[in-house]
């Protein structure tokens, strides 16, 4: 006789179990990648001139090219640049080697130097740097070794890019739920990919010369991903 009240709470136990739906004790996932783009246009520009000089000491080709890059950072001011935005780079002293020829035992001899002293501005307003090129060629600066545009605030583009991947994400959750014949369920995890910044836009190097430099600012485009892990339902 005790042994009923064991055996009825054994079967309720059953029961409750069987009562569970069999995708709560198994959950099956999907996992999801979407890809997100956003396009803007440049707003801004950085740019690397310098100043090569040449003399038969390093002392004179030193005093040559400071006397240049002091004319070239002036006229960066005199253009309106703020400091801020003017920053040396590159600087090299090296020596310049004399070629004997290759039917030569003589070992190549120094017979003078080489400097060169590198300038980099960003420019914030984009309609003057053609101008501001021309400036800088004038005043002394006698190679221009890039320019590359840039988006100077990329918060909004980077919110579009990151709506357009989750919709790219949940485009596809819904196409392959459909295609396998099962429900989606609830969101379970949303993992941000790593956002790329819109590329830089560089320009080939050239020698530069003193002329009006045309200047087109082009697009730029940035990309977002997002991982999304859905529960799948069976139908």
């Amino acid at each position: 006789m005790r042994l009923a009240p064991l055996a009825a709470v054994t079967l309720a136990a059953v029961l409750a179990v069987s009562a569970v739906p069999a995708f709560a004790r198994d959950t099956a996932n999907l996992t999801v990648t979407g890809t997100g783009t956003a396009a803007g246009t440049p707003d801004m520009a950085t740019v690397s001139v310098g100043t090569v000089t040449e003399a038969a000491s390093a002392g004179d080709a030193l005093s040559e090219n400071s006397s240049q890059v002091q004319a070239v950072i002036d006229a960066v001011k005199g253009a309106g640049i703020e400091a801020r935005d003017i920053q040396t780079s590159g600087f090299s002293v090296s020596p310049r080697y004399t070629n004997p020829g290759n039917d030569s035992n003589e070992a190549p001899k120094i017979d003078g130097y080489r400097v060169t002293n590198g300038v980099t501005v960003r420019v914030r307003q984009l309609d003057t740097l053609g101008g501001l090129l021309d400036t800088l060629v004038k005043a002394g600066a006698n190679d221009v070794s890039g320019i590359q545009f840039a988006i100077s605030n990329t918060d909004k583009l980077e919110d579009t890019a990151r709506t357009a991947a989750v919709a790219d994400a949940k485009h596809k959750a819904a196409l392959y739920a459909e295609a396998a014949g099962v429900r989606l369920g609830r969101v379970l995890a949303i993992t941000e990919g790593g956002n790329q910044e819109p590329r830089p836009m560089p320009m080939m190097r050239m020698e530069a010369s003193a002329m009006s430099v045309p200047v087109e600012a082009g697009e730029q485009s940035l990309s977002a991903q997002v991982r999304i892990v859905y529960e799948i339902l069976a139908e």
